[in-house]
């Protein structure tokens, strides 16, 4: 059985020279994905539309309004996630696929290569 994925998302959470945000911003917003993810059951592998994963990234090279989230495959990069921005970010954008216009930094979709 293979596993299905609906999202993967990444946090610059724990970067060693932290120069987008104070260290322990990064480490709340990833209290607060774990926590609304767990909440949610959308680490669930039983999940109907795919489980969502989800990654602490010690940087994204971005190093300005962070911290970042990226989130595949739709390449969107989030900036300056709060711990409640990111639970509307899981609301909106992975729940209701509507991203958050007002904090997207950049679109970075996957190609289709076929």
């Amino acid at each position: 059985m293979s596993l299905s994925v609906s999202h993967h998302l990444l946090l610059c959470a724990t970067p060693t020279k932290p120069a987008c945000c104070e260290a322990n911003e990064g480490l709340k917003s990833w209290q607060a994905l774990k926590r609304i993810l767990h909440e949610l059951k959308l680490e669930d592998p039983q999940r109907p539309e795919g489980i969502v994963l989800r990654s602490k990234i010690d940087c994204l090279r971005i190093c300005k309004q962070g911290p970042i989230l990226l989130i595949w495959p739709d390449g969107i990069w989030y900036y300056k996630v709060s711990p409640v921005l990111i639970e509307k970010i899981v609301r909106e954008h992975i729940i209701r696929g509507k991203p958050i216009k007002d904090y997207i930094l950049k679109k970075t979709p996957l190609m289709n290569k076929h």
